[in-house]
């Protein structure tokens, strides 16, 4: 039976998600980023708690991403637990996401790429939700 640390659909997934994640979330310290963020989150009617708190969910889910992929070998036992724990925390956040790509008062200059449909959180959040499955199907040896 193929360890849980072997799968590299899992690892390469985690990986390619946790730089992806991270990079956006420091991204989002820097301008033109941070006005663009600070304008979706008021924008869509948010708490403006939502504003840090974005960016430090990104960066950690990044790391809870990235970390475990690189150190699969070594942290045998909390290798799962840490990448479903992060996966689920994208899959929330990529909700969030989307619901402010759907929001009318939000323009489209201030999303990424100008645009308007939630083409990128939806594929992210597929990712992510490909991690879940990764790890459902290790655990109950259908992968």
């Amino acid at each position: 039976m193929k360890q849980l640390q072997d799968d590299r659909v899992l690892a390469y997934n985690s990986m390619f998600l946790g730089v992806f994640m991270f990079l956006f979330g420091f991204l989002k310290f820097f301008e033109p980023f941070r006005t663009m963020f600070d304008v979706q989150i008021a924008k869509s009617d948010l708490p403006p708690l939502s504003i840090p708190f974005g960016k430090v969910a990104e960066m950690a889910i990044g790391l809870g991403l990235l970390l475990p992929a690189c150190f699969r070998k070594k942290i045998n036992n909390l290798y799962g637990p840490v990448v479903f724990v992060a996966s689920a925390g994208l899959v929330v956040n990529m909700g969030v996401a989307t619901y402010v790509h759907l929001q009318p008062d939000v323009p489209a200059s201030v999303l990424p790429l100008g645009i308007k449909t939630p083409f990128i959180p939806l594929f992210v959040m597929v990712l992510a939700v490909l991690n879940l499955y990764r790890l459902y199907g290790a655990r109950t040896g259908k992968s």
